[in-house]
Formats: structure tokens, sequence, C-alpha cells
């Protein structure tokens, strides 16, 4: 209980001989034994190799592949580490996301190196041979690791399906964050004295005091939501900003009159941009909210969403404001750079969603605007390559039972079939669909639990960094950086990522 507590409540080590710790438990009983910090720590290590005996265990009896996600994060101490996610259906199909490394990553922070030591891990935890995906944010050391990555685990391992074409996925959230911080780059005046304003009243006590006078003045103002002020680097915080202060526009427009320091109030007309620019960018923030909850890890978002995304910008090109066309101009570029052709790989979810199938991307195609030799193409593409991963599972499976499958392949039958109604199916989890028709589709089912369990996302997974800031801060600086891993580890292995930092 001790050692939970420590790991839940990113406690010291030393907690266990505080004083009134000490005391409460002699209070209680008498003749308790009180572990010192070196128990404390060894009970700790212990726990952490318990369950990392366990997972390990349990990752060799997987029988679908795993996918991976992964990152680099700098602590307070400069000190680099880097973290290792597997993500995988069960043998009871359920999504699992278990931590397998938080682990100290000293320079040099090349590609190579990262590359090395993820592939250590792989073969430290014996799944070297069942990888299918790696989700990486966009920078361009990630570019070379995963070539490098790649490259020895067909050395090595020989453990990459088609040739490893499906293995390095980009965070659809990363992407989407550059694609709009594009068109924000054009949004110029209205957004940069909108911010102003806000440090302007959150920069000293004495004029959040005025401020306040004059949002009781002007009233009918919903004040539970507070003034925010964004990160540059962050655009859905940039939203947020905009949003908060279009709510005290007038308040802004009375502390003018009230306080005759403050100079940068927006005038009408951008106060007027600043809300159509918060009206162009609510859906993309709805989008980023969604795909980036840890409540919604699969790949079974992507290209429903992408989808969305091309149509918002379409939509927008011709837009009657010049600015907002002008930032959708600049969107559509950065769009087209990375998502022009969408994924295959996670763009296969749809067709294995018995709801949709084909037809939802055909119908999907039309509606950006294709002609139907473009769509047709489109669609041929999509198809070919799906059917040319399903024969690798297809043939695994012919090797293992020596016989083949006379006729049609269960890819052919799945896809002749009658889509489901969403009216009679309105919550339908897909993973229990394939599980209830295993017997039918056998290794089509095993290519799906595969493809479902690719992240189209890391910032779920991001939450880690934010533990690791609090198990490593400046009172703790003197961590051990093992002991950084088993905390952290341990505290996901046994809470899981729900947690959220809390």
């Amino acid at each position: 209980m001790i050692s939970m507590m420590i790991i839940e409540h990113d406690l010291p080590f030393s907690f266990v001989e505080h004083r009134r710790f000490k005391e409460l438990l002699q209070y209680l009983h008498p003749d308790v034994k009180v572990p010192s910090r070196h128990v404390a720590t060894m009970n700790v290590n212990n726990l952490y190799e318990s369950e990392k005996k366990k997972m390990k265990c349990m990752l060799s009896k997987v029988p679908s592949r795993i996918s991976l996600t992964s990152d680099v994060w700098t602590s307070c101490t400069s000190e680099g580490y880097i973290s290792l996610t597997a993500h995988y259906v069960d043998a009871n199909w359920k999504l699992n996301s278990k931590m397998l490394n938080f682990s100290h990553f000293p320079p040099p922070y090349s590609g190579r190196e990262m590359a090395k030591v993820i592939y250590d891990f792989l073969e430290e935890w014996g799944i070297e041979q069942k990888i299918f995906s790696l989700t990486l944010d966009n920078a361009s050391s990630n570019d070379k690791m995963q070539d490098y990555l790649k490259e020895i685990l067909f050395l090595h391992a020989n453990g990459l399906v088609s040739g490893g074409e499906f293995f390095h996925i980009r965070c659809c959230a990363h992407i989407l964050n550059l694609i709009v911080q594009e068109g924000l780059k054009v949004a110029g005046l209205a957004v940069n004295k909108i911010r102003e304003s806000i440090k302007y009243v959150k920069g000293l006590e004495g004029r959040m005091q005025v401020f306040k006078a004059c949002v009781a003045k002007v009233g009918g103002i919903h004040t539970k939501m507070g003034l925010r002020l964004d990160v540059i680097t962050r655009w859905n915080s940039t939203f947020l900003m905009l949003e908060s202060a279009l709510v005290y526009r007038h308040a802004f427009c009375s502390l003018v009159f009230d306080d005759r320091s403050y100079s940068s109030c927006p005038t009408n007309e951008e106060w007027e941009r600043g809300q159509k620019m918060c009206d162009f960018l609510r859906p993309f923030f709805q989008i980023t909210e969604l795909i980036s909850g840890s409540s919604y890890p699969m790949s079974n978002l992507y290209f429903m969403q992408v989808w969305k995304i091309e149509c918002l910008l379409l939509q927008n090109l011709s837009n009657e404001d010049e600015l907002i066309r002008t930032m959708t101009i600049h969107m559509k570029t950065k769009f087209d750079k990375y998502w022009r052709d969408y994924s295959n790989v996670l763009s296969f979810r749809c067709i294995l969603d018995p709801h949709c199938r084909i037809k939802l991307l055909k119908y999907c195609y039309s509606k950006l605007g294709l002609d139907p030799i473009s769509c047709q193409a489109k669609l041929k593409i999509v198809e070919h390559k799906l059917y040319t991963l399903y024969n690798e599972y297809e043939f695994i499976q012919f090797e293992d039972e020596d016989m083949s499958q006379v006729g049609k392949s269960q890819l052919d039958t799945y896809l002749e079939e009658a889509n489901l109604s969403n009216k009679y199916h309105p919550n339908l989890d897909v993973l229990q669909y394939w599980k209830d028709n295993q017997a039918q589709f056998p290794d089509l089912s095993l290519l799906a639990c595969d493809i479902l369990s690719i992240q189209i996302t890391m910032v779920a997974f991001e939450s880690a960094f934010s533990i690791g800031s609090r198990v490593l801060n400046k009172y703790r600086t003197r961590l051990l950086v093992d002991n950084v891993q088993v905390l952290i580890c341990t505290k996901y292995r046994l809470l899981g990522f729900d947690m959220q930092g809390k």
C-alpha cells in the first residue's frame, strides 16, 4: 500500500521517513515497523519488476500485431527521456495501451540513436517480430529514425508486413496543428491586439480589478468563462483565447475609457474579424478535441475527420471574407503536403467497418468534387493496397494450415455483403463485430485487429510527460534516472492512461 501511495500520488521515497507519517502509523499500531526510504525504494522496484514480468508474458501471448507510439522529453534537469507505448488487441478482443519504457536518453539525439534504443526495447520485450506500425510526431529526426528502425527490423527481425509500407504513421493532431498554424500566420493584427489586450489585463491585479468593474458595468456577460491567454505554438489555445475575448468584447471597449494606459483594444472591424476567425476555426477545434481524446484512440476516426477537414477547406476557398479566404489558401497548401493522398492503411478502417465498407469512401470522394474517373482511380488504389495486405495474412494462414481456400477470399465475401444499417446498429463496437464473425473471417478478423490498434495521434499518451514533470521536478533533481522509469511505467501499467496525470 505504501508503494502504491508513492507511485499513484507522485510522492518522494523519503515520504516514509516524514515524522507525521511515522506518528500516524505508530498511532494506528504502536508496534508498527515503518520502512526506511531505502526499503520503500526497493519495494517499488520489486513491484515494477513483478509487473514487467507479467506484461512480458502477456505480450508473448498477444494474438495480433502490436502498434507503437514513441516520443522524446527533456526534463527540468535537461536530461532526455524516451517513451515507448504498445497498443494491441488482446485475446478477449479488447484494445490495450501499455507503457513499455520511459528511459533515460542521453545525447546524441539523432534518428539513428533513437532507432537503436527503440529496437533494444523491442528485443527486451521480445516483440521485435510482432510490430505493425509506429506513430510519431512530425519532427524531422523522427522521419530519419523510422527509416533506420525499419531497416533494423528487416535486418534482424524480418517482421514488418508489406515491406514496411504501413509502418510509419504521422500523428494527425500534430499535422492538423501545422495546417491551422499556417492559416494563423496571415491572421495579422486582430489576433495580436486581442492577445496583447488579455496580457495587459492579466498583467497586474489592479488592472484586473478595473476590468472586472467594466464587466459589471457593461452587464450581460457570462463571467464563468475567464480570459484565456494562448500558447502560440498550439493553435487550439489561440482559438480558446479568441472565444474568451469575444465574450468580453464590450468590457474591453469600456476599459478604453476607464484606463488611459490601455492602448491595444481592437477596432470594431478587428473584433468582427476575430469573430469570423473564431467561427471559421471552431470546426477544426472540435475535430482536434475529438481525435486527441483518450477515449478515441483507434484508427476509426481518421478517414472521416481528414475528409471533413478537406471539405471545410474547399468550402472556404471562395469565402467572401478576404482574410478567411487567404487563411484557407495557406491551410490547403499545407493540407495537400501531408494529406493530398489519404493514408491508405488508416483508410482501411472505414472499409473494415461493416457500416461503411467501400461505399463510404466512394461517397466521400464524390463530395470532394472529383469526377467519376478520378474517384474510381482513388478507390482502386485503396482497394488494391488492402487486397495486397490481406493476401499476406491469408498466405500466413495457408502456410500454418497447409491448405488453401477455394473460390472467393474472405475479403471478397465481406465486401460483397450489404452494409449494416446505422438505424439498427447505432452503437456498433467494430471490434466486437470482428470477434463475433471470427469463425467466418479468421484471416480478415486478424487483419482488422491490427488495423484497429493503430494510433492516429499521440496526444493522449503525451500525458506521461506531465507525470514526468511531477516525478522529476526542481525539488527532486537528484532522483536516479532508473527510478524515474520505475515510477512512471509502474503508474501507467497499474492505473492506465485514463489517469491523465491525476
